[in-house]
């Protein structure tokens, strides 16, 4: 009996964990780092968010991240061009960097950690980091930072791997607003 209570619960929870609508016009996905020293701040252009989320239950939640590499705005078309080439995103081999989700745990209220795998230009690696969300405006707001290593994912090939004009370290930030 104590077994088809908890199964119903579980399913209960999980079916709570509502697909979310994002909310493109105040959502955004970018990337920080340092160029010959000199903070860079560019944004992609494309991307698709797709959270089932439960505030009730996060511990059921699920969320994947699709970024179309190629539209990564550095505020310069030259720029936005090189970046899409071989040696650094490839878009023509690698169109999306994905991120999904295999854990999301409550931390306090209003602070998440997710662990997931995040892909780019072809190679995984399991990351996690802490999320904030917050109710605004009828929707859930999840916004965090990824540091990441952008010569683990072979980003900067050839003379690029040189980290004294590019450096390694680049942080992903995010602000995705999602609501039913």
């Amino acid at each position: 009996m104590k077994r088809i209570l908890l199964a119903t619960l579980f399913v209960a929870a999980v079916a709570n964990a509502a697909p979310l609508k994002t909310d493109l016009a105040h959502s955004s996905v970018g990337a920080v780092f340092k160029q010959m020293n000199v903070p860079v701040e560019a944004k992609f252009k494309r991307f698709d968010a797709q959270i089932d989320y439960d505030a009730a239950h996060p511990d059921v939640s699920k969320a994947r991240v699709d970024i179309d590499t190629g539209s990564l705005d550095l505020g310069d078309p030259e720029y936005n061009k090189e970046v899409a080439k071989k040696e650094w995103f490839n878009s023509a081999q690698y169109p999306k960097a994905s991120f999904v989700s295999t854990a999301i745990k409550p931390v306090t209220a209003g602070k998440l950690n997710i662990a997931g795998k995040l892909t780019i230009k072809g190679r995984t690696a399991d990351v996690s980091f802490p999320v904030t969300v917050k109710p605004e405006g009828g929707k859930q707001v999840f916004e965090g930072q990824l540091p990441i290593r952008r010569l683990a994912f072979n980003i900067g090939e050839g003379e690029w791997k040189d980290t004294s004009m590019v450096a390694d370290e680049v942080v992903i930030k995010f602000r995705i607003a999602a609501g039913q």
